[in-house]
């Protein structure tokens, strides 16, 4: 027995998307894909090849060997570590800037402030 003042499923369906903001968080879940490919992308096209100007070998490139206790050995990829904290701290950074400027130009609440009573 269905009420006439209860929504239909498609109604309450687009209240949720609405009320909790999903088409936003998936719209900027998809930014942030395409943003991190870039950087991860300037990270081993332009920054890995400068920093091994300076280094015996690319960045990605540096290991190293380790005897293990039966013999064997076991490669270490350092290099590739070092290029992944990069990566991670430009992303961190550019999403600290534009947390910044939209914060400067009042788009944004700031939740780390206390509120004034």
């Amino acid at each position: 027995m269905s009420n006439n003042n209860s929504k239909s499923f498609t109604q309450e369906f687009f209240g949720f998307l609405k009320t909790f903001g999903i088409i936003g968080l998936a719209i900027a879940f998809v930014i942030g894909l395409a943003a991190s490919r870039l950087v991860t992308s300037l990270v081993q096209d332009i920054v890995n090849p400068t920093v091994g100007l300076f280094l015996p070998a690319s960045l990605e490139k540096m290991s190293a060997n380790v005897t293990t206790l039966s013999g064997g050995t076991s490669e270490f990829k350092y290099g590739d570590l070092i290029a992944n904290i990069i990566d991670f701290v430009i992303i961190a950074l550019i999403v600290f800037i534009a947390y910044k400027f939209l914060k400067r130009h009042k788009l944004i609440e700031d939740k780390t402030e206390a509120e004034s009573k």
